[in-house]
This record gives C-alpha cells, sequence and structure tokens, in this order.
C-alpha cells in the first residue's frame, strides 16, 4: 500500500525503547524537577537521565550516519518524540534542540565544518554532549526575534553584531541573547557547542545582514546568566547570554549572509517535531481522564463516563490525539521526501497540533473537575506545558504563521501540492518594490 500507518518491526522497536526509557528511567525525576524553585538545578535534575538517552542515540540519532548519527527519518523521530513528551516534552526539548542547532551545519556547513563539529557531538564518551541553538533575544523597542528578516537595518531584528576582524581571521560578537534553550550547559559555563545567528551586516536587511557561527566552550568574552524561570518546560533551561568582545574564528562562520534561510529551515524542521509533541501531552491527558472518567462517580452510584457529557468530551480528545498524529507523520514523511523543505505543512503541522493542544488538556481537566487542580494529579503540569507550545519554537503568530502565508502567497503555489507530497519551493527572494523603497528610506534616516 502506498498509505499505510502500520510501523514496521524496526519503529515498534524504536517505540519501545522509548517507550521503556520515558516510563522508567525519566518519569520518577520528573515531577521533584518540575516543582524546583530553582531552574538550573531542574535542568541538571535530568542530567543522568539525559546521557541514558544519549546513548540510546535518541540525541544525535537524527544526524546522518556518515558523521556518527543514527539518520533516522523524520517519522521514526516521530515515534521516539511522541513517548518522550509523554512524560515530559521540557525534558524533549533539551535533545531536540540538539537538532534545531547541528542540522544547520547538515544543511548549510562545508564538509569540514560538518567534520569538526558533528563527528565530536555523536561521539562524545560521557554521553553529555550539549548543543545550543542560540537565536531569541531580549523583547524591547526595538528588541525580539520574530522579524528577524524584516527590512529595517540595525537595531532591528537580529541585535547581536558580529565584527569581521579580518586582520585576525575572527568575527568580534556583542549584544545578547535571551531564551536559547542548552546554551549555558550543565555547568552554566556553555554548551560544547552553540550555533548561534549573528548580524554580519548591521546596515543590511535581516534576509541579507545575518549568518551563522559556531561557538565552542570556553570562547571568553561570553557570560552565562541564571536560567529563566519558566510556567511550564520548568526542565530544559533557557538563558540570557551576554556577549562582550567575544572573538570567534571566521572559519566558524556558515551561511554567511543567508542566516534568515538557517533561522527558517530549522524552524521548519522543528514543526512536526513540536506537532508531535503536542500529541504526546495530549494523549497523556486523555488517557489520565479516561482512566478517571472509568473509577469514579462524581457523587453518582456509576462512573462518570456513563454520562453522555462526559463521554462525549472525552470522544473529542481522542479524536485530537488521532487527527494530531496524522498531520505530524504526514509533515514529517513530507519532510523525508524533500530534505525537511515543508516551509508550509511543518508548520501548519506545528500551529495547528499546539493550539489543539491547550483546549484538549482543558476539556480533560473539566471531566476530573475541581480535583485537576490538585498538583498530586498532572493534569495542571499538562496544562502549563500546553501553555508553552503556542509560544515556543518559532511561536505561531510570530513567525509559523508568517512562513505558511510566504509559501502561499507564491503565484505559482499549487494549493494541492501539499496533499500529493509535491515540492512547495521557498527561499531567498529579492523584496518587492515598495519593500525595497521602505528599506532604502530606513537606511538613510538611519
Amino acid at each position: 500500500m502506498a498509505i499505510d500507518f502500520t510501523l514496521t518491526s524496526y519503529q515498534r522497536r524504536l517505540q519501545r525503547i522509548a517507550r521503556e526509557f520515558a516510563n522508567e528511567i525519566l518519569a520518577p525525576l520528573v515531577c521533584a524537577a518540575d516543582e524546583d524553585p530553582d531552574p538550573q538545578r531542574a535542568f541538571q535534575a535530568v542530567k543522568d537521565a539525559y546521557i541514558e538517552s544519549y546513548k540510546l542515540g535518541f540525541a544525535t540519532g537524527f544526524i546522518p550516519k556518515k558523521y556518527g548519527g543514527g539518520g533516522i527519518s523524520n517519522v521514526d523521530l516521530q515515534i521516539v518524540v511522541e513517548e518522550l513528551c509523554a512524560i515530559d516534552p521540557g525534558f524533549a526539548t533539551i535533545l531536540l534542540v540538539n537538532g534545531l542547532a547541528l542540522m544547520p551545519l547538515v544543511w548549510f556547513g562545508s564538509e569540514r565544518q560538518k567534520q569538526k563539529w558533528l563527528v565530536p557531538a555523536t561521539s562524545d564518551p560521557r554521553g553529555e554532549y550539549l548543543a545550543g541553538w542560540t537565536v531569541s533575544e531580549p523583547a524591547g523597542s526595538p528588541g525580539g526575534t520574530a522579524n528577524f528578516d524584516g527590512v529595517a537595518p540595525y537595531p532591528a531584528g537580529i541585535g547581536l553584531t558580529a565584527t569581521h576582524d579580518k586582520k585576525n581571521g575572527e568575527y568580534v560578537l556583542n549584544g545578547r541573547k535571551y531564551w536559547p534553550v542548552n546554551a549555558g550547559g550543565w555547568d552554566l559555563q556553555g554548551a560544547d557547542a552553540n550555533v548561534c545567528i549573528i548580524r554580519t551586516d548591521p546596515q543590511a536587511e535581516g534576509s541579507r545582514g545575518l549568518s551563522a557561527i559556531i561557538i565552542p566552550r570556553g570562547t571568553s568574552g561570553i557570560s552565562y546568566e541564571r536560567p529563566i524561570s519558566k510556567l511550564g518546560h520548568r526542565i530544559c533551561q533557557n538563558n540570557s547570554v551576554v556577549f562582550s568582545d567575544c572573538r570567534v574564528p571566521e572559519e566558524n562562520a556558515f551561511a554567511v549572509g543567508d542566516g534568515d534561510l538557517v533561522i527558517n529551515k530549522a524552524f521548519t524542521w522543528s514543526g512536526p517535531v513540536a506537532a508531535i509533541a503536542s500529541v504526546g501531552v495530549t494523549r497523556s491527558a486523555y488517557e489520565y481522564a479516561l482512566s478517571w472518567a472509568k473509577k469514579y462517580t462524581g457523587g453518582d452510584d456509576k462512573p462518570i463516563i456513563n454520562h453522555q457529557i462526559v463521554a462525549y468530551t472525552l470522544a473529542e480528545v481522542a479524536m485530537k490525539v488521532e487527527a494530531g498524529r496524522a498531520f505530524a507523520w504526514k509533515a514529517a514523511h513530507y519532510h523525508d521526501l524533500h530534505n525537511a523543505d515543508g516551509h508550509a505543512i511543518g508548520p501548519m503541522a506545528k500551529v495547528f497540533c499546539s493550539e489543539m493542544l491547550f483546549t484538549a488538556v482543558f476539556q480533560a481537566m473539566k471531566v476530573v473537575g475541581v480535583n485537576a487542580l490538585d498538583k498530586s494529579h498532572p493534569l495542571e503540569r499538562y496544562l502549563r506545558e500546553a501553555s508553552v507550545f503556542p509560544l515556543y519554537d518559532a511561536g505561531n503568530i510570530g513567525m509559523q504563521m508568517r512562513k505558511i502565508c510566504a509559501v502561499m502567497a507564491e503565484p505559482d503555489f499549487d494549493p494541492r501540492a501539499i496533499a500529493s507530497s509535491v515540492a512547495t519551493p521557498f527561499g531567498k527572494k529579492a523584496p518587492p518594490p515598495e519593500i525595497q523603497a521602505v528599506g532604502r528610506n530606513l537606511k538613510r534616516q538611519a
């Protein structure tokens, strides 16, 4: 069959290994870490679980086999991510940000850079290797990152500037990043490698003036502040990073002038991952509420599942689980066909599933009733986790919807292309004349 949702024997084995790891190694750590008021301590509390997951290949399985990774497909990755996120999506984020950071090297890096940076990432004998995806910046006016590719020159858009010191063969970085995952490393002395988006041409708009650069652990001129204390995803580390005359060898730079494409493709790759992560949390909320409804009576003489409103509510949540999984798998399959260039379907899956998640968890909470607010039950944590998904991973209304619309707006866009798994091209194009005029005016004003 051309369309078949039956897992292969390999995929069933992968699912079993991921489920056993999540239930037996990760789950016992989650509640205490989530409740720890110190976010760095919460992050460190799951280090041993991370090491085990690294040994299983979950932290670098998406890297091609040529560089020591597992070379697993995007569809296979879906199976692992759902099982991990059914227990804790914050922990899964630690693993998967390795992909956001390192996959851009797979797509845009030179062969020399791939050998230098990817092989150590996949062959750490300690099993502790972390890569940081260091893109987001503090809110301000100007500030933030959503309009990273806008026409306005510095200081709008990406504000971390990198001056090219050609004499010494270095880039000198000054500025700040805010929200990157893993950037501080296990000891707040830095991840093993931070893949950082920088502004190499302050006078160019974001679609022309950005680049990527790899910053190894131990680089001077960087300080890692205490992690941000968050509503959800408390187990993953989100940092504030300050750069002050930070010098990085020019050979560490890649995609020079094409940093916008790096951002777009990375957050496109992660779209189906965030989608299936949403499904994992939805599934756990649904299963918990279903089990509750079959046991508790709400003061009646029979379990509340026998009441039509309860059964209907749970049926709606069950449908959302299945619809979300199908959409996430479809997007992952599309990525496997088109080298992760699903710049419409990847964001579509992420937006659809993450918006579905919050409503689904709240429906499950209504089934359980006021007891869902009791922190001895997991539903309040699922709701906190659900609030993260529409806001993170490029933000639904920040970047993801904008990418969908950019693809749809192309004159030759075929609205049936996604259904047929046909490529939907997306890339750097010259801005329309009216946008170019605005850009020129802004530059003159600057």
